[in-house]
């Protein structure tokens, strides 16, 4: 709990450890046992037949909204599915206020479906600045976290993406066409050049980590809900690595970007990808 004329800095440096404990029973307690064991009536469908949410979603935001709230008292939670079931709580992303912002389940297809691609993503903010976030995929028992300024870790080892190798092909995790426009499709499009190797993405949070590592190079995402991309962006920033919307300016998780944007290892890949994105001359790194 936060005590009287303790700062935000001083709250996380008492209690980050406090964040994860939350996070991992979180999973513990509401995911893992439903991982592979769901029943029919646990699985609902949301705008649509790719837009899923289960049982285990619902519970662990109400797990994390609980003890995150009791944590750090005066903040506020906003949560995938309670933004789906009242969207008026999404201001609080903008708001003054400290926010914690929850997705139980990022890759809820993929934990629907029985697979290992999900994980749980907390961030903390405020005044739209990402402070700390939080990456916890659970079958495998993996966190990474990041502390701004304080760098991005994995399971305690420091992460540090570094530059893509030069001359090889850029892999680029990309949105599923089901969540994009006809102009978002037409930019993604861009990436379909050579020396670039777009692929579907699957879980965002997981994506992002691979891309703090090292192991992916880019992100091309043309949605904006904070929840995804929240622990994501903050983790990779603190690996070295950088955010930039279509218009060459960071992504904001208070909304209003120019989309797609993308996450990469470095500054010449975001400036390579954004540019492609954009419609200019394949190929060529500004």
């Amino acid at each position: 709990m936060i005590e009287d004329n303790e700062t935000i800095d001083e709250f996380l440096a008492r209690h980050t450890d406090d964040v994860a404990e939350a996070v991992r029973k979180a999973a513990a307690q509401e995911i893992m046992p439903r991982w592979r064991r769901l029943a029919e009536h646990e699985v609902d469908q949301k705008s649509g037949p790719h837009d899923l949410v289960t049982d285990a979603d619902r519970k662990a935001e109400q797990y994390l909204t609980e003890v995150l709230g009791a944590l750090l008292p005066g903040s506020v939670v906003v949560g995938e599915e309670a933004v789906h079931a009242n969207p008026a709580t999404y201001e609080a992303v903008r708001g003054p206020d400290p926010v914690w912002i929850v997705d139980p389940v990022d890759g809820t297809r993929q934990f629907v479906h029985g697979d290992a691609g999900f994980c749980t993503l907390v961030a903390l903010a405020r005044h739209g600045t990402l402070l700390a976030s939080w990456t916890y995929a659970p079958v495998t028992d993996r966190l990474a976290t990041a502390i701004r300024g304080r760098g991005a870790h994995l399971d305690g080892e420091r992460l540090w993406a570094g530059p893509p190798e030069p001359g090889r092909e850029l892999s680029v995790a990309t949105s599923h066409p089901d969540f994009t426009t006809d102009e978002q499709k037409r930019s993604l499009l861009g990436l379909r050049t050579p020396g670039v190797a777009p692929r579907p993405c699957g879980s965002a949070g997981l994506e992002y980590l691979a891309v703090a590592r090292g192991e992916l190079d880019a992100t091309a995402f043309s949605w904006e809900a904070a929840w995804d991309h929240a622990a994501g962006l903050l983790l990779v920033e603190e690996a070295g690595g950088t955010h930039l919307t279509r218009t060459g300016e960071p992504f904001r998780i208070t909304g209003g970007n120019e989309l797609p944007f993308t996450a990469a290892r470095d500054a010449a890949t975001a400036r390579r990808v954004v540019g492609l994105l954009a419609g200019e001359e394949a190929g060529e790194e500004t």
